[in-house]
């Protein structure tokens, strides 16, 4: 089950995702915030839905996507998880083809720098999800380049890579901003390759 705590909030935030077991109190599946979000109540909203979260695993570090983890992780005396250990709210590294297990599912770490060097994407090829952050979103948009770090080159190349891992069986895309998809995700991703190669 995912759940977008900031659905509907009106400040400057990333999509905040709660994953948590499709069967409630599932003592298999980790309840996990992908993102926590920025300027609103996240602890609130996530103690509305749930109990306790076991993680915070971070696709990356811009200040929306991060703001809160804080919070939620004192709150709830969750561990971070990210792709920088150095990072100061980091406090496991998650590396490239790493298996994270999140609300029952097994999902591929996969490096993507291109919008930020410590980008992770995360997929999990049997229940068909994919948490993209802010590499690509719905409608073939991309993530912005012109950031400290970013590099339209590697974008491209991440985006490739993504696709390279993505099969047909794909079937939701929760993006970091903006609506998340759940009708031929992949063809989004596709169309944000073609644009990321075409637009100045």
């Amino acid at each position: 089950m995912v759940t977008n705590l900031a659905q509907g909030k009106q400040v400057f935030t990333s999509n905040a995702f709660l994953v948590a077991p499709d069967v409630p109190d599932d003592a298999d599946g980790r309840t996990v915030v992908v993102d926590p979000g920025n300027e609103f109540d996240a602890v609130a909203e996530i103690r509305e839905r749930v109990s306790d979260v076991d993680a915070v695993v971070l696709t990356h570090t811009h200040s929306d996507h991060v703001g809160n983890v804080s919070a939620v992780s004192e709150a709830f005396d969750a561990d971070v998880w990210g792709f920088d250990p150095d990072h100061e709210l980091v406090d496991h590294a998650i590396a490239d083809d790493d298996l994270v297990e999140m609300g029952g599912y097994d999902y591929l770490a996969v490096h993507t720098p291109g919008h930020k060097d410590d980008h992770l994407c995360f997929y999990a090829r049997d229940s068909g999800v994919l948490f993209a952050g802010d590499l690509v979103f719905a409608n073939g948009s991309f993530g912005r380049t012109d950031l400290a770090e970013g590099d339209r080159e590697r974008l491209i190349a991440s985006i490739d890579r993504l696709l390279d891992l993505l099969d047909g069986d794909l079937r939701e895309m929760h993006t970091g901003h903006g609506p998340s998809v759940t009708r031929e995700p992949r063809r989004h991703v596709e169309a944000a390759a073609e644009a990321a190669r075409s637009m100045p």
